[in-house]
């Protein structure tokens, strides 16, 4: 996956207004946070930091919402999407997604309390080539001091939950719930802690009356959670934000040689670990199992490990001798639904 060539093109204009110096100064600083697992925006105070953030982390946050919209595409083909509220919007990653997601987007409602970020957000938007983006409304709320959510389509909430405490964050998505037509979209960063927040917006949800388009083939516990919280001692690890094993998913996106230089990195691709759910008001077909890690491929079989409709974690070897079955899952991959 790649940033649209206008998109890239509104980035360097940004990145280039920053001295070298402090902006690959700036870009180290966010690589170290990151692998440190602080994914706050707060700390990105400067204008160094915040074209740094566009250089190095805007292209991983991009894929994982396109490939988190895509789900929509595929599970709900039929839906129309016209309308977007992103919830904590930063500088409108979401939204550059969901306009090439979908075609059918006309308005847009971006909710973010920096307003450094609005500016920033505001000069990229001017040039993308969809209309939703150029015309979108962009409002400065806090969503910790409460906010206005009118219905749209699609509420997206996009690596923000992570940083607001628990009551907060279930207060947003609760309200972010109550204000979509059609899908709300989470979205957190694919660490165990990224997935305990997930996690618990699902729960939330489902309480509510919300069916769960995607990952999940099913409406019960999350089995990876329960797998987690199985012994005391995994509890205790749960409740601390690592559960131990946890249910996230990988996208991968081509670097430019910006982005390698500015990262340090050698290889013309990373891949971003992402968590998510959809929930959706319309009721959700079956969809088969869900691959939850890496197929496992060998030579004479297949090793996949599915969520499956029961709400269970199975485990299943696919061998050669199944022809079809094995054709099908040498084309699997990481996230995938298998039929079951």
């Amino acid at each position: 996956m790649r940033l649209p060539q206008h998109l890239l093109d509104a980035i360097q204009e940004e990145v280039e207004r920053i001295e070298r110096r402090r902006l690959v100064q700036a870009a180290g600083q966010i690589t170290e946070r990151y692998r440190a697992g602080n994914f706050s925006h707060p700390a990105l105070a400067s204008d160094a930091a915040r074209a740094a953030y566009l250089a190095v982390r805007f292209p991983a946050t991009y894929a994982a919402n396109r490939r988190v919209f895509s789900e929509i595409e595929l599970r709900a083909p039929h839906a129309a999407v016209k309308s977007l509220i992103d919830l904590g919007a930063g500088p409108g990653t979401a939204l550059f997604a969901a306009s090439e997601a979908f075609p059918t987007l006309q308005q847009a409602t971006l909710l973010e309390g920096d307003d450094h970020w609005l500016r920033m957000g505001k000069s990229l938007a001017v040039k993308s080539a969809h209309a939703a983006v150029r015309n979108a409304q962009w409002v400065i709320e806090d969503l910790r001091s409460g906010f206005s959510c009118e219905e749209h389509d699609l509420v997206v909430i996009s690596y923000v939950l992570g940083e607001l405490a628990p009551a907060g964050a279930e207060a947003v998505v609760r309200k972010g719930w109550r204000c979509a037509r059609q899908f709300l979209v989470i979205i957190e960063p694919g660490t165990p802690r990224g997935f305990s927040v997930v996690n618990a917006a699902r729960v939330a949800l489902i309480a509510t009356g919300a069916e769960i388009l995607a990952p999940c083939p099913h409406q019960q516990e999350c089995p990876l959670a329960l797998a987690g919280a199985s012994t005391p001692e995994r509890a205790k690890a749960a409740h601390s934000g690592d559960p131990g094993d946890w249910c996230h998913f990988a996208q991968r996106l081509e670097r430019t040689a910006e982005h390698r230089q500015l990262k340090g990195g050698a290889l013309g691709y990373e891949d971003e670990k992402f968590s998510y759910v959809i929930a959706s008001r319309q009721s959700v077909p079956a969809q088969g199992a869900r691959i939850v890690r890496h197929p496992g491929r060998h030579s004479g079989h297949i090793h996949l490990s599915l969520c499956t409709s029961a709400g269970k974690i199975e485990n299943r070897t696919i061998t050669r001798s199944s022809k079809e079955a094995f054709r099908a899952a040498r084309q699997a991959e990481w996230g995938d639904v298998w039929e079951e």
